[in-house]
Order: C-alpha cells, then structure tokens, then sequence
C-alpha cells in the first residue's frame, strides 16, 4: 500500500504558502477597508440590506419604561450592524430594505465586527426571490407554523425564532437545525449515488477514458456550490465546501487528508479570503467539530471501522457539550439523546428532501411535532469561560501525546455529571 505523503515537506513549502495567504488577506482587507471608509465618508449612508432578525425591547430611560425594536441586518457589502426602530413598525423580518444609516465615528475593527447605526427606512422591497418562494413551497406543505420554519432553516437557512432556538439549544440538537457541514456531508452522498450509476454506465459506452471520482467530484462541487450561493454563504457550510475541495485535491494528490494540516490549510485559506469570519461564532463551532473529529481517528486509528462508527458520535457530544453549555448555557434531561437523535437525522433530512420534492413534506410532521412538544424542564447552566479553555488546552495537548487524550474525557467526564446534577 502506497503511504499519504504530508502537506507541507520543507520549510520552504511552509514559507511559499504564508506568502500566498499573506497577499490574499492584504487583498481582502483592502476591499473591506474601502468599504469602510466608504461607508463613513460622509455623515450619513445610503445602505441595502437584510433583516435577519427582529425583537421588542424595553428598558428604563429617564424614568419612563420605553419599548422600542431591535433589527440585526447585513448589508449587500457583507457589514452586520444593529439599529433600532419604532415600536409600531410591521414585521419586517428576512426583508430586503433600502436605508440611510448614521454609522458614527465606527472604527475599522467594529466595522468588521458588528456596529451600532442610527437608521431611517427609505424603502421596503417587494419578497420575491428564489429563496423567498422556495420557502412559501416549503409552508403550503404544513399545518403547523412552527414545523414549517424548520424545514425552511434546514433547506433555505432561515433563521429560527428565539423561543425555537433555546428549545432545539436545550434538546441538543441545534446543529442538526441550523444547517452545517454535516448536512453539505449528506447532500455530498445523495448526490454521489444518485450520479455514481448513470455516469458509470454512460462512462462505459462513450468517454472510457475519463475518470469516473474526478467527473463525479466536479458535478458535486459545482451543485453544492449554486446550493451555497442560493443560501448566501454560511459560515459553517462556507468552512465544509472549502474542506471538501481541498480534501478531494489533497486525496487525489495522495496527500493525507485526515490531519491537523488539512484543517489549519481549510481554516487559514477561509479566513484569509474572509476575514469578517473571525468574529464568528457559528464557524469557530464548526471548526472545533471537525477539530475533535480529526482528533478522535487520528487518536484511535488503530481501532476497527465498526468501533468508530459507535464511539464517535459520543466523543463528538461529549467534546463539544462544555461549547454548547458555555455559549448557549441551555441544559435538559433530553440533551444527552442528541447522540441518538443525530444519527437518526441521517435518515430524517434524505427522506425529508425527496417528501418535499413529491408534494408530501407534511408525513414527517406528526413525529417531528412530538419532539417539539416535549416537557423539556430546561435550566440555563452559566459556566465560566475559563472552563472552556481548560478543554480547549487539553485538546491541543492531545494533539501531542496520548495520554492527554484520557486526561480530556475525565474531564469532560466531570463536565457532564455536573450538568445533568442541575437538572436533576
């Protein structure tokens, strides 16, 4: 058996791959710092964007209990700011606006962030778009409001509401929901048997001298990247598109693709070109994920295939566990069977797909609303930051020696007893 070469052999392979990612983020800086400044050029801004997310909120002012609204939104340029409007305004979320925003005296870094702007709405656009009518497809099929906002997060990326998020926080299961990696990795395998076949076939009878994995690679990568676009780029699927493509270069290079270098490659590359990415959080989970991942076969490769596909999604819950405490701090009885329900999920969003494609996504609603239904008895567990980092160190020292691989589950171990002693 030929042995995978490493990604980096010299010094000088290292130093010529800083050099590329050293122009390229200078190139992404200076078009975001353009928009920046183009931004605060003047006192005020003519601004496109989209509203991802409305909530009411009241606070003492002078007094006097004053209700107002706050809108999230992301301008066409790729900004997030935050801006506040009247309490009789219509529901607007997910719309397209036209705004003149007071962004202030915002420096570079809160521009790339996430900033506060004085704004007035100039106009509401009309909701037509592909993704706007994919998602009234989507409703039409269901009874239930709720169930359907589901499926719109799981297929368009929508953004749940609150009370749907802390539920689906304290079940475990945010990550099956808000679409990820792990669902680019399911579309990823219905693609390839529903091309294998046919290609192989046609293959046969007119090009045999094409290869069979490059031709089926670039019509999944093609697909997934329209998909990908049609959603506006999610950081965590933005993360596990660039990891398939180098994954696929790497492995048909014969380089390894199960290693710490493909992952800092996938990471660095993303950041790089995208810097805003490293404010967020939903692609820092992503890539702690796959992190533990490569951790967990890297660790264990001597064992059995078998024993990987039982024992890793309990490594994988219990890792990130301390992240899903930290972050979201929601905790009930159920949370532990996420182990269990993410599994299942890999029957659930196939099957999902092709109901919808016929006309019958509702068949799964009954099961669906049991699960939405459940008496959680959900706690919120404040955890300190610092025991985070405690996990996080471990990890890296794992990477190292073995034996630091024990010394992460007794502690991770003592994280979960502690977080099921507060619910029971």
């Amino acid at each position: 058996m030929i042995e995978k070469v490493s990604l980096f052999l010299s010094k000088k392979d290292f130093f010529n791959f800083f050099l590329l990612c050293c122009i390229l983020l200078c190139i992404s800086l200076g078009i975001e710092y353009y928009h920046f400044k183009q931004l605060t050029k003047f006192d005020s801004q003519l601004v496109n964007a989209t509203v991802l997310k409305q909530y009411t909120k009241t606070k003492y002012k002078k007094d006097k209990l004053k209700t107002y609204q706050v809108l999230k939104l992301k301008s066409d340029k790729g900004c997030t700011f935050y801006t506040t409007a009247s309490k009789s305004l219509q529901d607007i979320k997910y719309k397209h606006l036209t705004m003149e925003i007071w962004a202030g005296k915002i420096n570079f870094y809160e521009y790339m962030q996430s900033f506060y702007a004085f704004s007035k709405i100039l106009e509401i656009h009309s909701d037509f778009s592909y993704k706007t009518e994919l998602n009234s497809l989507i409703k039409e099929q269901h009874k239930q409001e709720d169930i359907s906002l589901v499926y719109q997060a799981l297929f368009t990326a929508k953004p749940l509401p609150l009370e749907l998020q802390q539920l689906f926080s304290s079940l475990g299961i945010s990550h099956l929901i808000a679409i990820s990696g792990f669902h680019l990795g399911v579309l990823s395998g219905i693609l390839f048997f529903l091309i294998k076949y046919p290609y192989k076939f046609l293959q046969k009878r007119f090009f045999p001298y094409r290869s069979l994995n490059i031709d089926t690679f670039i019509f999944i990568a093609i697909s997934l990247l329209a998909y990908l676009l049609f959603l506006d780029m999610p950081p965590s699927l933005l993360r596990a598109f660039v990891m398939l493509l180098i994954g696929f270069i790497l492995y048909d290079r014969g380089i390894k693709v199960v290693s710490m270098e493909t992952l800092f490659l996938t990471i660095v590359l993303i950041l790089v070109i995208f810097p805003r990415l490293s404010f967020n959080i939903g692609f820092w989970l992503s890539v702690s994920g796959v992190f533990y991942i490569f951790l967990f076969l890297l660790a264990f490769k001597d064992r059995s295939k078998v024993w990987h596909f039982f024992i890793l999604p309990l490594w994988l819950y219990f890792t990130m566990l301390p992240y899903s405490i930290v972050i979201f701090g929601n905790f009930s009885v159920y949370h532990p069977l996420s182990i269990i329900w993410t599994g299942l999920f890999t029957l659930f969003y196939p099957i999902g797909i092709f109901l919808h494609l016929i006309g019958n996504g509702d068949v799964l609603d009954p099961m669906l609303s049991l699960l939405m239904h459940l008496e959680t008895h959900t706690v919120k567990i404040v955890v300190d930051l610092k025991f985070l980092l405690i996990e996080i160190g471990l990890s890296v020292l794992a990477m190292y020696h073995r034996g630091f691989i024990y010394a992460l589950l007794i502690y991770l171990g003592g994280f979960f007893i502690y977080a099921i002693n507060n619910v029971t």
